[in-house]
């Protein structure tokens, strides 16, 4: 049964989230556990998203999520928003069910500039799953050369929108890993058994795992998060609510699990922590309201001159106070941090987190 409270201090929703995003108090212990409870992670810069993983998964090394990106354990593709992310192979083609027709109506003009007709995309998947089942997971270098020599031109963006196209319609998905690059592998190849939910199944479901993970967060935050339309996500999302927990904060209503709701009053994690995240990370990408763990003042800091790029963050008992960088390489790199406000310095607890998750960080690059 739902149940509803007000929080008086929005430092606590982002120690929820910690919470929620088993960035505190409650961790995962593997790499595809972590990856299916998150639902789906920004992956849009690889070496961001291993650590994402990584940093949420005490123990594993950078190796160890290559491992399950080879594997096929987790995939990466594009399930929504035209962004990249991580999700678990079984949930990618419903993701896709529900999101893929409307985000193809959004870029149909491009595609009409960039002279892509439905027959060019079924030439192109042709030409692709030819080459695929006959030889193996391809480069990207070597799939664009397929697509030039069956008379499908890449260039000037060409080449990346039917690859896109061909993955959101299930044809193809990212595969093993080749250094920083991945293969492009056939999707029934490389995900055998995908489940096949109907919408208002599935819907349901994505609403009810983005809030256990990403709670408290709004309906707004999920519709931006999947890019479906807020009207079908509020019908939705009443067959849901009765398995979440309301709480308000400053007129607004946030939603989240049962279980991260109940450490409200007791002990919420996360009081004295010091976590070192990628740039992209879900702790601050996942919302369209970023003001509760991230002053607005703060945001052009993290995202300098609004290029898209998110720097790297310091969150401090779950607020972002910073940015950092790795400076160096091999055992005599160091985490630099670059505080919001230098008057405000860390104090020695903080400062004895900090440099727990400075080691902690470098292990996983060295495992």
């Amino acid at each position: 049964m739902a149940a509803s409270g007000a929080l008086r201090d929005g430092r606590m929703v982002g120690r929820l989230r910690l919470a929620s995003q088993r960035l505190a108090g409650m961790e995962a212990t593997s790499v595809p556990e972590l990856v299916r409870w998150m639902t789906a992670m920004q992956a849009q810069d690889l070496p961001a998203a291993l650590w994402a993983v990584g940093v949420r998964v005490p123990g594993e090394g950078l190796s160890q999520v290559r491992a399950a990106i080879n594997s096929g354990a987790i995939v990466r593709s594009w399930p929504m928003r035209g962004t990249l992310h991580l999700v678990a192979p079984e949930d990618l083609r419903w993701m896709l069910d529900l999101t893929a027709e409307r985000l193809t109506r959004s870029i149909a003009g491009r595609h009409r500039q960039l002279e892509i007709a439905w027959a060019d995309v079924e030439k192109a998947r042709d030409l692709a799953l030819d080459r695929i089942l006959a030889d193996g997971p391809i480069s990207r270098a070597a799939l664009f050369k397929v697509f030039d020599d069956g008379g499908q031109p890449t260039q000037g963006q060409r080449g990346i929108h039917l690859l896109g196209s061909l993955c959101r319609h299930g044809w193809l998905v990212l595969g093993p890993l080749a250094g920083n690059q991945q293969l492009i592998a056939a999707f029934d190849e490389w995900i055998p058994a995908p489940r096949s939910l109907e919408r208002e199944s599935a819907l349901a479901e994505f609403l009810l795992r983005y809030f256990r993970s990403h709670g408290p967060a709004t309906l707004r935050d999920f519709a931006w998060w999947t890019q479906l339309p807020l009207t079908e996500v509020r019908t939705a999302f009443e067959h849901v609510r009765r398995e979440l927990v309301e709480l308000e904060f400053e007129g607004t209503s946030y939603w989240l699990s049962p279980e991260v709701a109940a450490l409200v009053g007791s002990s919420v994690p996360g009081a004295r922590s010091v976590h070192l995240l990628p740039g992209f990370d879900e702790f601050v990408l996942g919302y369209t309201d970023r003001s509760v763990v991230l002053a607005p003042e703060h945001f052009d800091l993290i995202v300098p001159g609004g290029n898209g790029v998110f720097k790297k963050t310091v969150v401090a008992a779950g607020r972002v106070v910073g940015t950092w960088a790795l400076q160096g390489s091999g055992p005599g790199a160091v985490v630099v941090p670059e505080l919001f406000d230098e008057a405000r310095p860390l104090g020695p607890a903080a400062q004895a987190a900090l440099a727990k998750a400075a080691r902690r960080y470098t292990a996983f690059l060295a495992t």
